[in-house]
């Protein structure tokens, strides 16, 4: 959500570096805005005419759990006063600022996919240290102002209980461990568990080896087989597409089955509304994390990782507290966004006939080249070779290129701390 909102504010400037005056909004604001993005959901219309809103699993769950209403304005405890220019992050305004309740058609936020790649890096885990350290003690060296309101705003937002009645709520008695929280959510969605485990002495660690065994928890645990071969089915349409003569084994009619079968399995789990908020809630806390690592944002000069992309800044972080990020974190996070907006799309039926399926694979369009950038970096991240064709079908060959994508050299930081 906080990508939502960091756009917001590079367009009402019209300057790049205006998307990081989110980092100078004080964590109150922060806190109604996402109560105000949540609202804005119940303005999204069906992507398809008498289909169901997208992504909620209801059409009234916004609704639901939103708070009270009077007419003619929301009512105090929901405006965050975030106005629309980012130069006057610290004011308070009378206004429902840049993205507003009542703003059509709505916020749409990304799918848990981008939750969960995004927190494969290992990114939550070095922040957390990182806090940690900043917090109790003075090893990290001093930190400027901007620093310093981003380290309140992460500690106040992400590593503590969210305010009483929060949308984001979703921690308490009956579920204390928000590391474990999350990883209930991606297993529920897709069977996949987080690549690393919970540290030891974290919260929740003592309980890492039982969350799996969850009263009535079901799992998706064939949604990565589809999902595979889903993208090695539009993989051999995206190869075979320029063939004027001989056999074509695409099948659009099975690529649309597939899209069909992950839609029922995720809709299935979204019934009646679940996993909504938790959603909009998981996906809020990872996007913070993705906005800090998307440039040499005020911490992260400040820690003197500064680095020319994602991947090396989170890297140069980690090495300050003596921890190593996933080693594929450049792949995961080129992956997040372009994967939850194919599921998004899948979700919402977007593929579910042979002729709408046939246009992942099909003429030089840009969900084509989305699609075959999307096959390389999953194949890279995660190792399944889903441009090979099972052994029974195929002759045995050397692969045609390496599993992994080339991996451009790090930089090395100058003497001023700026990368050469």
């Amino acid at each position: 959500m906080f990508l939502n909102l960091a756009q917001a504010f590079e367009s009402t400037a019209g300057n790049p570096q205006a998307r990081y005056s989110v980092f100078l909004v004080h964590p109150l604001q922060l806190s109604r805005w996402l109560e105000e993005a949540w609202t804005s959901a119940s303005n999204i219309p069906p992507v398809l005419p008498g289909a169901q809103k997208p992504f909620l699993g209801s059409d009234t769950i916004v609704e639901d759990l939103n708070l009270p209403t009077q007419p003619g304005a929301p009512p105090f405890l929901a405006a965050s006063g975030i106005g629309s220019d980012p130069a006057l992050v610290d004011q308070w305004t009378d206004t429902l600022g840049p993205q507003s309740v009542a703003s059509s058609p709505g916020l749409i936020w990304h799918h848990l996919m981008y939750a969960y790649l995004v927190e494969s890096t290992g990114v939550f885990e070095v922040v957390s240290e990182l806090l940690r350290r900043l917090v109790n003690g003075e090893g990290l060296g001093q930190l400027t102002p901007e620093g310093t309101k981003w380290v309140r705003s992460t500690e106040e937002l992400f590593y503590r209980d969210p305010p009483l009645y929060s949308i984001g709520g979703v921690v308490s008695e009956l579920r204390p461990y928000q590391r474990i929280n999350r990883r209930q959510a991606y297993w529920r969605l897709f069977g996949f568990d987080l690549p690393h485990p919970i540290p030891s002495g974290a919260r929740g660690s003592a309980e890492a080896a039982a969350w799996k065994r969850g009263a009535g928890m079901t799992a998706n645990s064939d949604f990565r087989s589809k999902w595979t071969e889903l993208l090695r089915q539009v993989w051999m349409g995206l190869e075979n597409r320029a063939n004027a003569s001989g056999a074509n084994p695409t099948d659009p009619s099975y690529v649309a089955l597939l899209c069909e079968a992950l839609q029922d399995m995720m809709n299935n789990r979204r019934r009646g509304g679940l996993m909504a908020r938790e959603e909009f809630a998981y996906v809020t806390a990872l996007s913070w994390f993705d906005l800090t690592l998307e440039a040499n944002t005020p911490i992260v000069v400040d820690l003197k990782a500064e680095g020319s992309s994602p991947d090396e800044r989170l890297s140069r972080l980690a090495e300050r507290v003596g921890m190593k990020p996933a080693a594929r974190t450049r792949e995961l996070l080129l992956l997040a966004q372009p994967a939850s907006a194919l599921l998004r799309a899948i979700e919402v039926g977007l593929f579910s006939t042979s002729a709408q399926a046939e246009t992942l694979f099909t003429g030089n369009t840009s969900l084509t080249n989305d699609m075959n950038r999307l096959i390389n970096l999953w194949q890279s991240a995660t190792g399944d070779r889903v441009k090979e064709r099972p052994a029974a079908t195929r002759a045995a060959t050397v692969p045609s290129q390496p599993l992994r994508i080339p991996k451009p050299a790090e930089s090395e930081p100058a003497s001023n701390g700026v990368p050469r």
